[in-house]
Order: structure tokens, then C-alpha cells, then sequence
């Protein structure tokens, strides 16, 4: 089968597999949600940042950017469904990176739409709290917001696939981003920087003063991404289905 309809044919599941578009909704609601939760007493605080103010609704948010990627590729291992897809696209390599685009897309899609929503909510809150942020700034934020929210839906989905197991890596990754991380941020200063979720969410910041940047920062949970993709795609090729 080409590529076009092996695309068609995974982004079918993805519409009808009910858990799928639900994490999406959720990705949306929670992020825009708690951002608009988040500028009530923001400007309070010593460390005051309005831009991040305005898109840190993507903390919890991504969560569900996650349980999309690990779901999207979970759902290949349950009931034979894989031995079907692969029958259907013997060549492997060419369905995963099928399954790999049919999540990208509609994850970039919606982490842009929750960026512009949660930015825009944030700022009406903050009011001339905000007045400093420019538009280079705004723009860099949400485009970040968006990529940073695809990469670590497709983290999701190499890790699962190599797992083959949703619920390992939801054990592993949630834990990881909730806890593991920040205690990483306070005691190891400067290696905090180069873990996936750390380096990605400096895009979301006005100031920052680490080793990265902000696009340096996306590099790196792009590279985190990568080598979750190619573990998951030598696990789909030399593994039995």
C-alpha cells in the first residue's frame, strides 16, 4: 500500500477511536482552563513572567498530549489489530511513519488552537500585566506552545511503541513530568535544562537563562522525540506482531 492510504487509513482510527479525540478535547479544555486559573494572582509573584503565566495551563495540559500519543499507538496492541494494519502495509517502516503523521498533524493542530486560546485568555486576565510581552515574543510562545505539545505526543507514541504497552508508558512519562523532573530542576541546576519537558517549555518563557534558548530547547525534546521514534520503529520491525 502507498503512503497516502495508509495515512487515510490511520487517521480513520484516530477520528473513530473515541479516547483519541477525547484527549484532544481535553488537551484544549485543562490547558486553557488552568491558564486562565493561573493569571488570577500570577503577577503576585516575585519570578512574575506573563507570557509563561498565560501558557502554563500547558503543565497539566500535556498530560493529555501524552495519553493521545500512547493511546494512538496502545490501541495497535490490543486484539490483534496490529497483525491487521501490518497485513493491510507490509512494509513496517511505512505504517509506523503513517501511525507517526496521522498523530503529528491533528496534535500540532490542536496544541496551536490551545496555545492561541489559552494566550488569548491569559492576557485579557493579566491585563496591562501583560503589556510588556511583544509580538515577537507572543509568536514565538505559541508557535512553541504547539510544536512542543506535538513532540511530546509523538515522544509518547515511539516510547509506547517499543513498549508496547499505553499503560508503561503513562507509568513512566506522567510520574516523570510531575515529580521526577522538577525534583531534577531543584537539585541538578543546569542538567535540567536538556530533559525532554524542561528544554521544550523554555520556548513558553519571556526571560530565560540556562544553557538554551528557546528554539535550542525545542531541539532538544525534538532529539528526545527522534530517539523515541527510531526505538519504536526497530521494535515494530523486529519484533513479532
Amino acid at each position: 500500500m502507498a503512503f497516502a492510504p495508509a495515512l487515510h487509513a490511520e487517521w480513520l482510527k484516530i477520528r473513530t477511536l473515541r479516547s483519541l479525540p477525547g484527549a484532544l478535547l481535553a488537551l484544549f479544555a485543562v490547558t486553557a482552563a488552568f491558564s486562565a486559573l493561573a493569571v488570577s494572582d500570577g503577577s503576585s509573584d516575585p519570578d512574575f513572567d506573563p507570557l509563561f503565566t498565560t501558557l502554563s495551563g500547558v503543565l497539566p495540559g500535556q498530560i493529555a498530549a501524552i495519553s493521545f500519543g500512547a493511546l494512538a499507538v496502545s490501541s495497535e496492541y490490543h486484539g490483534g489489530a496490529l497483525r491487521l494494519s501490518l497485513a493491510s502495509v507490509p512494509q513496517r517502516g511505512r505504517w509506523f511513519a503513517a501511525k507517526v503523521t496521522a498523530i503529528a498533524v491533528p496534535a500540532l493542530l490542536v496544541g496551536l488552537l490551545t496555545a492561541v486560546t489559552s494566550f488569548a485568555v491569559g492576557r485579557a486576565g493579566l491585563g496591562s500585566a501583560a503589556s510588556g510581552v511583544t509580538t515577537a515574543e507572543q509568536v514565538r510562545a505559541v508557535l512553541g506552545c504547539g510544536i512542543y505539545l506535538m513532540l511530546m505526543a509523538l515522544f509518547a507514541a515511539g516510547l509506547t511503541a517499543l513498549l508496547r504497552s499505553g499503560v508503561a508508558t503513562l507509568a513512566i512519562l506522567i510520574p516523570f513530568i510531575l515529580v521526577v523532573s522538577f525534583v531534577i530542576g531543584d537539585a541538578a541546576g543546569t542538567v535540567a535544562d536538556f530533559m525532554p519537558d524542561k528544554a521544550g517549555q523554555i520556548a513558553l518563557h519571556q526571560s530565560y537563562d540556562g544553557t538554551l534558548g528557546p528554539w535550542s530547547g525545542l531541539a532538544v525534546t525534538a532529539l528526545w522525540t527522534a530517539g523515541a521514534l527510531l526505538a519504536g520503529v526497530w521494535s515494530v520491525r523486529r519484533r513479532d506482531a
